[in-house]
């Protein structure tokens, strides 16, 4: 039987899987590396996190972000310099080359109770028994449209995480929903392609980080508004330096925490960009329908009036949302089992659900640790965490079979 097995490869994934070598927990690992960032962004984005901040997390630090850009000669600051989508897609890549070469780039399809543990399918038809499952899902899964906007078909319209290529809008007329920085990034890249874009936000005004000044900070400024993972700011030291202590707070205060802390804004580098970009702001989505070869969309300001816009597509850059039932490679028994809050597992201080022996790490994990679990800074303290209790797991079933090299390899 296998001790353990992880169910994706993004930045969570990999540093679960890095921390499961390191102490020699048997683990297999499935998905295929860096996929929400290679097939589901748009290519020449630039992440808002700071480059100390976009880590991939091995126990001993041996393979930063840093040390990569250093190694492939790609410009780099810990802060200042945005980091572009395909610098971090390819020190993703070679994190996997480097410290998880048996990552098995394939599709786990079905998820079931046994007597021992779970028993797992993959997509080429291979089954095993696992003690222990992590689910590592990341955003795939969880893409949330307005209701207000699902009856329309896919030809009218799409998520965002739907368009890694802004280049196939090129000539045509979109209309962006959304003010976060998905909504953002996309409309600038969109412009930038030749689209006619616009953008539509329920907000007032579109919100950008604080443009560095590159002034070093008076003692001051760094005790008020200390430099973190998630930004400047005590409460956003908090969030990204204690999740454990964030997950001992009452759990309505932990929720209205993650709905309303680091709401939408983007990085201080597409502000300029988006000076191009015609939007409209205040306006919220009421409905919409199929007029000809376009769609009509309905909008209603906070003052009630309201606006008519048609458009060849809908784009809704309008987030994700946990929702377990999505989860549809977990059989539904399994589904049915899961204690939820707000569509969230909810898990132990050690990441366990309710289900015990499934484990859940990343965007599932924020209603339970707080705001950093939906950024890459969080995985460091995730991949910690849930390795100490799997090691102390093992300690109590040593007849576990190891069926994958745990061996350190070097490049």
């Amino acid at each position: 039987m296998l001790e353990t097995a992880i169910i994706g490869a993004g930045p969570y994934g990999l540093s679960v899987a890095a921390h499961c070598r390191h102490k020699g927990i048997p683990f297999r690992i499935f998905g295929r590396p860096m996929d929400s960032w290679l097939n589901h962004m748009p290519k020449g984005m630039m992440l808002k996190s700071d480059g100390f901040a976009s880590n991939i997390y091995d126990p001993n630090k041996d393979f930063t972000l840093g040390k990569f850009c250093a190694e492939r000669g790609i410009e780099y600051s810990d802060a200042g310099l945005p980091v572009r989508l395909e610098t971090f897609v390819a020190y993703g890549q070679a994190f996997r080359d480097r410290m998880l070469p048996e990552l098995e780039d394939k599709q786990v399809v079905g998820i079931n109770h046994t007597p021992d543990g779970f028993l797992v399918a993959l997509d080429n038809g291979e089954t095993f028994t696992a003690r222990r499952v992590v689910l590592a899902v990341g955003i795939t899964h969880f893409e949330h449209v307005p209701e207000s906007l699902s009856n329309l078909p896919p030809q009218f319209l799409s998520h965002s995480f739907r368009h890694a290529d802004p280049e196939t809008f090129r000539g045509r007329n979109v209309v962006v929903i959304g003010g976060g920085a998905s909504a953002i990034d996309l409309a600038a890249l969109l412009h930038e392609a030749g689209a006619e874009v616009q953008l539509v936000a329920r907000q007032p005004e579109l919100k950008f980080h604080s443009t560095p000044t590159g002034k070093p900070r008076s003692a001051w400024q760094q005790i008020r508004h200390p430099k973190s993972g998630l930004g400047p700011g005590m409460r956003s030291r908090f969030y990204s330096d204690a999740p454990g202590l964030f997950y001992y707070l009452p759990e309505r205060l932990r929720l209205e925490i993650v709905e309303k802390s680091l709401g939408p804004s983007a990085g201080w580098f597409v502000k300029d960009k988006m000076a191009q970009v015609p939007s409209l702001l205040g306006y919220t989505p009421r409905s919409a329908e199929i007029r000809g070869n376009g769609v009509c969309l309905h909008l209603r300001a906070a003052d009630g009036s309201e606006r008519k816009i048609v458009t060849q597509h809908i784009v809704a850059a309008t987030g994700y949302k946990v929702n377990l039932d999505r989860l549809t490679f977990l059989s539904p028994t399994m589904r049915s089992q899961f204690k939820v809050v707000k569509g969230s597992p909810v898990l132990s201080s050690s990441f366990e659900s309710s289900v015990p022996g499934i484990y859940f790490v990343g965007l599932a994990a924020a209603t339970s640790f707080g705001p950093v679990m939906r950024f890459a800074f969080g995985a460091g303290f995730a991949a910690r965490r849930l390795t100490e209790t799997l090691q102390k797991a093992l300690a109590h079933s040593p007849s576990s079979v190891e069926i994958r090299s745990v061996a350190t390899t070097t490049k």
